[in-house]
């Protein structure tokens, strides 16, 4: 049975999001990496698909985002496209490919488009990347961007406790959330952040905000599939809401799978030609 909850069957595109945040309506939206997951995720009626550089911990079991490259998100990003036919496609810029250098910066990110057929790109940090998300914008790419937790940040702040509990970095967040919406990015993810904080972001901007763990006020909520799903058991925050527990299904269906082999119970004879 299905459980879509919207029956507005229209591509979702980021002026359709705006609209959502000034009519009330909340945004969902979820990650996903390859084409199996994505068709699904679309057709259960999520508004957008991160194709995020969670990549790099939940499908290479790296312990950080930072080693995913270009070339990788390009490839779950064209994998996800090609399974979706409502959703949003936002893909996230990894690691090193927009830092320090604009110009390589609107490179890559025009890569991600021409090769990948995503609609958006996403864009960790504030005032210290205007000049690249500027760039990118100018060459008519969308925009998603990203504050508070910035996971590629991770080696700089050497934690990923909730951020922006002091007055001075709770002053900058806002001071940079302002400053994304004045130069054009569409929406604005925030990441683990005081609930109280979000809220008032929230309300002080006209682009829709995405929060994880960032309280219930913010515009939208974004997940990493496999975790609320219950296929990567091994994270749980507080913020985490477990949909599923599919990581002991998929253990429990291989099992009887592997022991059904070993007693020449599969296959059996309607399963043969």
């Amino acid at each position: 049975m299905s459980t879509n909850t919207t029956d507005d069957k229209r591509k979702v595109t980021t002026i359709r999001l705006q609209q959502m945040k000034e009519r009330g309506e909340k945004i969902a939206m979820l990650t996903a990496y390859d084409y199996s997951m994505a068709t699904l995720v679309d057709q259960a009626g999520v508004d957008a698909i991160l194709v995020g550089d969670s990549a790099s911990n939940v499908m290479a079991g790296n312990t950080t985002t930072l080693p995913i490259t270009l070339d990788q998100m390009i490839y779950h990003a064209t994998s996800v496209v090609r399974g979706v036919k409502r959703a949003l496609v936002v893909c996230d810029m990894p690691f090193g490919s927009y830092q320090g250098n604009s110009k390589e910066a609107l490179a890559n990110a025009i890569r991600i488009m021409k090769e990948s057929g995503a609609e958006a790109v996403k864009i960790e940090g504030g005032a210290e990347v205007r000049e690249s998300i500027e760039r990118i914008l100018s060459a008519g790419i969308p925009v998603m961007a990203h504050l508070g937790l910035t996971p590629q940040s991770i080696n700089k702040f050497g934690t990923y406790n909730v951020r922006a509990k002091s007055e001075a970095e709770a002053a900058k967040l806002k001071e940079d959330a302002l400053m994304l919406q004045e130069i054009g990015c569409f929406a604005l993810v925030l990441e683990k952040i005081p609930a109280d904080l979000a809220r008032e972001v929230t309300e002080s901007l006209s682009i829709p905000t995405i929060g994880i763990g960032a309280g219930s006020a913010t515009d939208g909520q974004v997940l990493v599939m496999q975790d609320m799903l219950g296929i990567n058991q091994g994270f749980s925050p507080r913020f985490l809401r477990r949909y599923a527990d599919l990581g002991n299904v998929i253990v429990d269906a291989i099992g009887n799978y592997v022991s059904d082999v070993k007693a020449v119970d599969f296959p059996n004879e309607s399963e043969q030609y």
